[in-house]
Order: C-alpha cells, then structure tokens, then sequence
C-alpha cells in the first residue's frame, strides 16, 4: 500500500488481494499509450495504490480521445497526452508518484521497472521491449482495443513465483472425528457461510491441536480425496493413536512456479485463454486479425477506413497469408473486425484496460494466476443489430467531434440516439462511478431531450476513494449522487444530469412512480442489497422498463441484461444472509469464527447501546416495562440495573469495570459452563456431550503484562516454529486459519476498548495511557468463582424459549429500579439523558477494537482459530471485498448492451449476459434466456403479457367495476369470479347478493379509498374467472386499468 496506516483506504482490496498487497508501495509500473486503454489501467493502477506509476506517449491529445480517455478535459486537447493526463491521476491518490516520460522507451529506462504495460503500440514497438522484458525478468504486458474487440498479453518471465493462485484465503474447519485406518476418514464442522465443499480432491491440509491420535500434529501437509461436504479421506492412520476430541485441519497452499514465452515466439504459437472450448476457433480467428491489422498499418500508415469494404478485405487478405491459423479463419469475424477496428469505445476501453490492471496487481502481489498468455474479447454482435447493419462508409465518416471513434462504429445518426435517452442510475458507489464515467464519455443524454438521473443515499467515505474514481478526499461525508453528477458535468459538460438523494423503494414511489419508470429508455442498477435490487427490478418489469443489473463480489462480477418483452426477466438473486445463528450455538457451543464475532456483536449491543436506550426511556417513561413480555422485561431490568449500579465515576472505574466483566465472560461463565457440563459429561451411556458440534471450552486467566509469550506459545501449539514467523504478519493471514493471530495483548486490548465505550456510554473522559491502564489492573482484586449448584444450561433455542420465568425476582428488581430513579430523578447532577447509545459502526476503531478482542477471546475458549483485525472487521461489518478493476470491467461489460438498447433491438441473440472472474482471467458472455410462457384462457401468453384499459366510462367518469367485468367478459370471454387489487377485494361472487351489487356499482378506486390506500391513476388487477382455482397466482395476465 501507498504509505502506512492505511488499511481504512483500501481495506476493502485488502480482502481480495490478500498478504501480497503490501508489495504494491514498493512497485514501479509504466504504462505507455494513454489513450483509452492505458487511461483505464493507470488509473486502476493509481487508485490500486501502486508505489510509482510512469505515464508515457509521444502523442498529442485529440478532440476524439475525449470520447473514451476520461482524464482529458477541453483545454488539454493538443497536448502531449501522458502529460496532459498525469495531474488528473495524481488526484485521484496523493499517495502514489505519478509522473510522465515523453522520450523513446530506451533499455536503460525500462530497466528500472518490475511491469511495463503497452497499450495500443505497434507490433515492432512489442517486440522489442518484450524482447528486453523477458531477457530482464521485467513482466511485460500488452493490451490492445479496436472498434468492438480487445486483446490481451502477458509474458512474466521464464520463473514466476506465485505466492497464492487461487481466489478467497486458505480453509480452516473443526474435526469432528478421525477415524483410524487406511486411509483414514476425516470429519470436520464446516461453516455457516461455506457453500459446496470445502476442500477439493488433491487439496494439501495439516492438522493442528488434535488431542489422542497427536500424531497428525506434527505431519507435513498431506494430500486429502474429499468423500463428501463434511468428510475427507487422508493417509494411513491406522497404526496412530485413537482420536479424542478437537483439532483443526486447514489447507495449505504452496507457491507455484510458472514459465511465460516471450511475445515474439507466442505469436506463432499461441496459448489462448477461454472460456469454453468453443471459443477458440473465434479468438485464434481474431488472433490473425489483429497481426493483420498491424501488417495493414505498416502497408498503408493507417487504419482501415471505417465499413470500407476494400480495406477490410486487404485485413482478410493479410489475414490468411499469415499461415498461422490452427483453424480454419472465421472469415466473417476478420471482416467485421477490420471493418469497425478504427473505432474507439470506451466499453471496450474500460474491458481492456481494467484487465490489463488486474494482471499488473497479480505481477506484482503475486496473488492469482496470471494470464496464460493470450486473451481476446470482442463485441462484434453489435454490428449485426438491425440498424447498426447497414451503416455505410459515409455513414461512420469523422465529424471532427469528440464522438468520432463511437461514430466509427455506429454512425452519426445513432450518436444522435445516444445524446437523447433517458436513464436512471440507482446507485453511486464503484459500479455506480463507472457507468457514470461511460456514460459522460460515450454522450449518453448529451444531447436534446435528454436525460440522465442518479440517484443514492450515501455519502463519501474514506473507504470509496481506492476503487470510486470520481471521489477525492475533498469530498468526504458529501452525498455521493452530487459529487457524481458535477464529476460527470466536468467530463462532458453537454450531459443532462440531475442527482437524487432518495432510495429507490416503496416509501418514494410517489416521486419514482409508474410515468417516471415508463418515461425511462434504461435503467442501470449499481445496488449492494438483494433487497433493493428486487425491488428495482419488479418496478422495471411493472412498467416495461429495461433494465440492466450488474455487482461484483472481489474479482467476480456480473451483468444482467432484462429487455422487455425479449429476455426472461431476471427474478430472485437468491435469499439474503442474515448473519444470524442460533442462540444457544452463540451462548454455549459456538464452533466457527462467525461464531464468536457474532457474539461479540451481541456483547457490543447488550453492553453499550440497549442498556443506555432502555435507561434512557426509563427515566422519561418507567411504564413502558409494564408493554413488554415477561421474559424481555427481566432481561431489560438486569440490563438497566447492572449499568446502573456499575454507574462509573472516574476512567479508574471504567477500567475496574473492564476487568470484571472479562472474568465474568471469560473465566466464570466457562468454569459455570464446566462445572454443569464437565469434559467427561455423557449425553447418554457411553456418548461425550463434548463431542462432533460441541467444542470443550476452557476458562482464560487474565494477563495484562505478558501477552506476546500467550501468543508465541498459540503460535507454536498450532503452527510450529517455522510457520510462526510467517504468522507474525498477522493482518495479512487468513480469516479462521491458523496464524490469523489476535492483536498483540488481547488481554489489554479488550480491556481498552471495552472501558473506553464504556466511558463513552456513560459520558467519562477516557484515558489512553495504557501503562497506568495496567497500573490500574495490578490492583484490582477479585473474589475466587464459586459455582452455581443446579444450574440448567439450555441445549437448543427451544429449551431456552420454554425457561420458566422468575416472577418474584421480576417484582422485586422492578421494585428496586422504581427506588433507584426516584434516587437519581432528585440529583442535580444527573445529565439527562442518563447514558449515551452507542451503535456499532464498523468502520470506528474502537468498535472493532472490542469486537475483535472480545471475538478473539471467546475463540481462544472454544479453541477455534482468531481471526486478524481486518477479517473481524470483514465479517462482523459484514463487508463485500471490492476492486477497482472488476468494477470497471463490469461497467464496460454494461454498456456494450446499452448500445444494443439505443438500437432498440429487439432479437435476443443480439444480447449477452456476461459473468467475469478476474483471478482466473475469465469472461463468459452467454445470451439470456426467453421470457417463460404460460397458457391461459385457451392461448399462450408470455410474462411480459398485460391487458389495457382505458378505464372510462360511457358516462366519461371512471369505469365501475360492473363495467370492468363486462370488458373482460366481451373482449375475452371470460366470466370473472373474483377481482383484486393487491389485497383488496373489489369484487367476490360468492358473496351474497346485496354485496356484489354493491361492489359492481362501485368506481374502481372507491374500494381503494375505503381500503386506505393512496389515491392512484394507474391500478393493476387480478382476477379469477370461472373454472379457475382461486389458490392458483400468476396464471393470469395482468389488467392495467388508465384511470381519467
């Protein structure tokens, strides 16, 4: 990282890159042609937090780069473009040194890079710098665009170290048994957000902390065959001792040694990446065409004229003498290619250049597999669009405007298109910024008529800044759409862009009702919910909008394309995740960190926010106890007490206070806990309680002074001594894992954060002297535990929900609390309000502070592997690992079918939904599926389907619902039996007599009225008709009726 301490920056690409991400302060990439490509990966690169960036172009900067190179304003067009393009990228991280070379690219200067990236250069300009590169150790990339395709190259050298390959970190699970034999079958708890197998057939584990068969302790890593999602097959194990209890076994992963071919041998020979083999044949074909292409601009100093049909038949010609097609040459791919290949989009661009970045981060972190060594992209189905197929030459001629290389490719009369649509953003985070950034450059509502809306409720946080391009550290705590939007106007002044600050949801359907959505040419949805983005797109499917929907998850991203009435609309992404566990897991047998960081968020709230709330409302309100259940009513009252009467003085209090509640949590309630349920305790003859999902606790003894012998012995118990130095890296290791270590002095640690909040609910000035801090602890003594007798400890939630309630003790603590108000209602100097609510907020310090020492020290009770602060930070914030480079070729991928959408194509082999991985360098495109069909009324409608009235009656008033049912009755033939709108029955024939005719003379939004709904000039029906059961939903078109 740029500089130090700035995990807050680019911790969310810390939970993607890994360990490895500390190598990037120290990196020096050049990026040479800065045009669009190169405009996309510097600034991935910048943002990335990469040590030194050099920019380098001998060009000066056009009125047509402008459609694509994003860093380039007005008053820079005619200057040299690196330099023109260096201040803009040194904004965007004051950490990173951004400077800019406009000489030749001498050997002397290229040897003082670890990546020299080439974009856009000419074929002899690649060779020999790849010559020099792979002779020097220098990894060396080249990536390329043209019109609708993109190429991609790298060469690290003849021995590549890479330290990690594979996506996520290493996977750590409780055994549960080992049985012994050979081989010996290993059973093992695996956690609540693991999905599939954990392990794979081949996979490399060790074990640590194996009580009875002790023998695995000490084994090197040993290859496991997965029999099942909860059991592993390993070596031999029948001649070791038999298995007790505990332990851990955890994947190792071993660093790999690659070997790259340089470019002037890889182009005879090429090693093409794909994602499935029938992809081949079409990248070997434009394989051939881009050597073609540079063999044209070598013959004729240009590129092919665009939809010239003679220079793109020399590009075929060039193309076959080549000679060195494995397949046959796709002759159709070649000419469509070359045709458009003096374009330039900023899709495309943005697909390039974010996974040249990619490859340039895997170079120097050594995480992920690095490209082996070709990839070829291309969108070359736009040009088949009706529309876009019969452009001329004349019709992709240059303009002299800033839209020349979009022109180029679809024409001038579609850039009209373009400038007049009109598309909601939802959303203005990554994806969000990206969209925006295309949009600007490709003139979408940059014309009249148009217009473009963003809209997000959020504002600027620090944490934006590494993978959020149109953010500065200017702009933290401003709402993010205004910051957007003036970003935006900057780019292209010509764009009509308007920033909301509202949600998009049920609550502001009055300002994003129906006529706002149908108005709408598109709608891109940059969401971070499952929640929001339904939502999103049930209002798109109601009103036959558009709709293109795109994440990410680290190097993993998505688009979603919903054409209505084309494409099967996209439907559920699946149930959320809660986060939550059950009780009894969380109080008693948690088996997992997420388990303990769950407690931990408990402890966080029951400790700091709801005791200060309930007193609080207390002292305002002492009734409102009397609302609540009996159960929740004690557990209020213990809460309210026990803070009161812990109500602290002085900082010397807080810490008192720390340290009593860590022997309550860690030492008395496991010795309670042990004291019930013994190690030796049987569920039944002959079975251990302690045993498969129940982990043996054992009670901690407090040490605020030596702290790193507690670790170095953790570290030792688990790792032995040579793994122990790699663990001493801590923030960078993996979450559950063995050397995933707590902070040092989590004793302390704990104690400091948990008086400090507890300071702040109470309103004490805190202390941050940690040595009187521990001057304080010295002195505190405290009573031996002595155990309860005849405790019931609760087995599942279902014992615990049936405790009986203690009555007597209820009265007598309500008693009690009544008594100590009435104290503090006559002391004048109780603040009012009494406590400070305090709310986890993941990205406080101090929050996390608590929440990883508390987490840390349940774990170390349960035996289950810590997690660093960064991955507590992760798990309990429930944060989603994000870069910079997925998100941009996500936007990319987004706009390519935004083009399709001008077209206003309605063929669906035209569109593609698109699904990216990063880390295996890997881009599927597939076409979406149709829209699902049903039969209904003795015809097949499809479930874009809806039927149209015109609600108005032949008085000129609205219809009655009588006339409703005579339109269904004479337009279909159908007799209706039941007529709704969401829950409101408008009409029921099984009612009695008086009633349907009541219900029949009425107005249609009479009911709605009665019902309390809001009034509305557009209502949505169901209906039942006869011979239909009444249970069966969404077997009938829906009946939108125009009010007047």
């Amino acid at each position: 990282m740029a500089g130090s301490g700035d995990e807050a920056l680019y911790s969310r690409q810390l939970y993607v890159l890994g360990g490895g991400a500390r190598r990037l302060a120290g990196a020096a990439v050049l990026v040479s042609g800065l045009r669009g490509p190169g405009a996309q990966a510097a600034a991935a690169l910048v943002l990335a937090g990469t040590g030194r960036v050099v920019l380098h172009d001998r060009g000066a900067a056009s009125t047509a780069d402008r459609a694509h190179q994003f860093l380039l304003g007005e008053s820079d067009v005619g200057r040299n473009r690196a330099e023109a393009s260096q201040q803009a990228l040194a904004e965007l991280n004051p950490g990173v040194v951004v400077t800019a070379h406009t000489g030749e690219l001498s050997e002397a200067f290229l040897a003082s890079f670890q990546v020299v990236v080439l974009t856009e250069a000419p074929l002899e300009e690649q060779l020999r710098v790849g010559d020099f590169c792979h002779a020097q150790g220098i990894c060396f990339i080249v990536a390329d665009a043209k019109g609708l395709a993109g190429q991609l190259f790298c060469d690290f050298g003849e021995r590549f170290v890479i330290d990690d390959p594979a996506e996520g970190d290493p996977v750590c699970a409780a055994v549960q048994h080992i049985s012994q034999g050979n081989p010996g079958v290993v059973t093992y708890t695996r956690t609540e957000d693991s999905h599939g197998h954990l392990f794979c057939n081949g996979d490399l584990v060790t074990f640590s902390g194996v009580e009875g068969m002790a023998e695995l302790n000490s084994q090197e890593p040993v290859p496991v065959r997965v029999l099942d999602a909860s059991r592993l097959e390993i070596g031999d194990t029948s001649s070791f001792s038999p298995y007790l209890r505990g332990g851990l076994v955890s994947q190792v992963r071993l660093p790999q040694v690659h070997s790259y071919e340089p470019l002037r041998w890889a182009l005879a020979k090429p090693k093409i990446r794909v994602a499935t083999p029938e992809e081949l044949p079409r990248s070997r074909s434009l394989h051939a065409a881009f050597q073609a292409l540079h063999a044209f601009c070598g013959e004729q100093g240009r590129l092919p004229r665009p939809r010239a049909p003679a220079d793109a038949e020399r590009v075929l010609e060039l193309a076959q003498s080549l000679g060195v097609q494995q397949d046959p040459l796709d002759e159709d791919v070649v000419r469509a290619f070359a045709s458009v290949s003096a374009g330039d989009l900023c899709p495309v661009a943005a697909i390039v250049g974010a996974l040249a970045a990619q490859e340039v981060l895997k170079a120097i972190t050594r995480k992920f597999l690095p490209l082996d060594q070709w990839l070829y992209f291309d969108a070359l189905e736009c040009l088949a669009v009706e529309g876009a197929a019969q452009l001329t030459e004349e019709d992709c001629a240059p303009r002299g405007s800033r839209y020349d290389g979009q022109i180029a490719v679809f024409g001038a009369a579609f850039q009209e298109q373009l400038g007049c649509q009109k598309y909601l953003v939802v959303g203005a985070g990554a994806i969000g910024c990206e969209l925006l950034k295309n949009f600007a450059m490709m003139g979408l509502a940059a014309g009249p008529g148009g217009d473009l809306t963003v809209t997000d409720m959020d504002t600027v946080a620090l944490s934006n800044l590494h993978r959020q391009l149109l953010y500065r550290s200017v702009d933290i705590s401003k709402p993010k759409s205004v910051v957007a939007a003036a970003a935006v106007r900057r780019m292209n002044p010509n764009v009509r862009v308007t920033a909301h600050q509202n949600e998009v949801g049920p609550a502001t359907e009055p300002l994003y009702g129906d006529n706002f959505f149908r108005r709408l040419d598109g709608v891109a949805s940059a969401l971070d919910t499952l929640e929001a983005r339904a939502y999103l797109e049930s209002r798109c499917h109601r009103c036959l909008t558009p709709l293109l929907d795109s994440g990410t998850e680290g190097p993993r991203g998505n688009v979603l394309a919903m054409v209505p009435p084309v494409t099967k609309p996209l439907g559920p992404a699946g149930t959320p995740e809660d986060g939550t566990f059950p009780l009894c897991t969380l109080r008693y047998f948690p088996t997992t960190i997420q388990h303990t960081l769950q407690w931990a968020r408990d402890e966080f709230e029951g400790l700091f926010q709801l005791p200060a709330e309930h007193i609080n409302r207390f002292m305002e309100d002492p009734a409102f106890l009397e609302q609540l259940p009996a159960k929740k009513a004690l557990e209020v009252l213990e809460q309210v007490l026990g803070s009161l009467w812990e109500r602290p003085q002085d900082w010397e209090d807080c810490v008192r206070w720390a340290r009593r509640h860590w022997q309550s949590r860690y030492h008395d309630a496991i010795a309670q806990l042990l004291h019930t349920l013994p190690p030796e305790h049987e569920a039944s003859p002959g079975v251990p309680f302690w045993a498969g999902n129940r982990s043996c606790p054992h009670p901690l003894t407090f040490n605020p002074d030596n702290e790193e012998e507690e670790e170095e012995r953790h570290l030792h118990l688990h790792l032995g001594a040579k793994q122990a130095a790699f663990g001493r890296v801590g923030l960078w290791t993996a979450p559950g894992c063995p050397g995933a270590l707590p902070p040092q002095d989590t004793h302390l640690e704990y104690i400091l954060a948990a008086a400090r909040l507890f300071a702040q609910a109470h309103k004490v000035p805190p202390c941050n002297d940690r040595a009187a801090a521990q001057t304080i602890l010295r002195s505190v003594v405290l009573p031996p535990f002595e155990p309860r007798e005849g405790l019931q400890i609760p087995l599942t939630d279902e014992q615990e929900a049936q405790a009986p309630v203690d009555h007597r003790r209820l009265a007598e603590l309500t008693q009690d609390l009544l008594q100590r108000r009435q104290e503090l209602a006559g002391s004048e100097e109780v603040q009012v309000p009494l406590m400070e609510p305090i709310h986890f907020e993941k990205d406080n310090n101090i929050h996390m502070d608590f929440i990883t020492a508390a987490s840390n020290l349940r774990a170390e009770n349960y035996g289950i592997p810590p997690a660093d602060w960064l991955t507590s930070k992760r798990i309990a914030g429930r944060i989603v690992p994000a870069i910079i480079t997925t998100t941009a070729a996500v936007a990319g991928l987004a706009c390519l079918e935004v083009y399709k959408l001008v077209w206003g194509c309605q063929d669906i082999s035209y569109y593609r939904n698109s699904n990216l991985c990063l880390s295996d360098c890997l881009l599927l495109r597939i076409q979406p599926l149709p829209p699902p069909t049903y039969r209904y009324g003795g015809r097949e409608w499809s479930c874009w389907d809806r039927l149209e009235l015109r609600a108005v009656g032949a008085d000129g008033q609205e219809m009655t619902v009588q006339e409703v049912l005579d339109w269904l009755q004479r337009t279909y033939g159908w007799t209706v039996t039941m007529l709704l709108h969401d829950h409101t029955v408008l009409y029921n024939s099984e009612e009695d007599e008086e009633t349907r005719a009541q219900q029949r003379a009425q107005r249609l939004s009479e009911n709605l009225k009665d019902a309390g709904e809001p009034p509305r000039r557009e209502l949505e029906l169901l209906y039942v008709c006869e011979g239909e059961d009444a249970e069966d939903e969404d077997t009938c078109p829906p009946l939108l009726c125009s009010l007047p």
